[in-house]
């Protein structure tokens, strides 16, 4: 796949829910990165991802250009694009991301271009 999966919102007598895939093959995580923290500036060859930010205060680094979506706001890396997410501020609560992996996942796939933690 790729091409962004088209996201679907319906509303409910109780609310309503938001829709990412359907019937596609996908892993899917919940990316927590604490305060002044990042993580690495990295691309995959096998996978695009799309990135949910669930909390105020995400920044997304993405082929060069920062990105401070507001919470619910939808990202997409296609397969090649250099990203990573990092925590703005040094305040006391970290962000989340809800991440789904398109393609085939393997964390073998990552290539870090950048890493503060000295991995490869």
């Amino acid at each position: 796949m790729t091409s962004k999966p088209v996201s679907l919102h319906v509303n409910k007598p109780w609310g309503s829910f938001d829709q990412y895939v359907l019937n596609t093959p996908c892993t899917v995580k919940i990316l927590t990165c604490n305060p002044g923290q990042k993580l690495s500036l990295q691309r995959h060859r096998l996978r695009n991802e799309l990135w949910v930010a669930l909390d105020a205060g995400v920044v997304v680094e993405l082929d060069g250009k920062i990105l401070t979506p507001d919470k619910g706001a939808e990202i997409w890396l296609p397969v090649g694009s250099t990203h990573r997410l990092s925590c703005a501020g040094s305040g006391s609560s970290p962000v989340r991301v809800l991440e789904i992996s398109l393609g085939n996942f393997d964390e073998n796939d990552i290539e870090r271009l950048e890493d503060v933690y000295g991995r490869n």
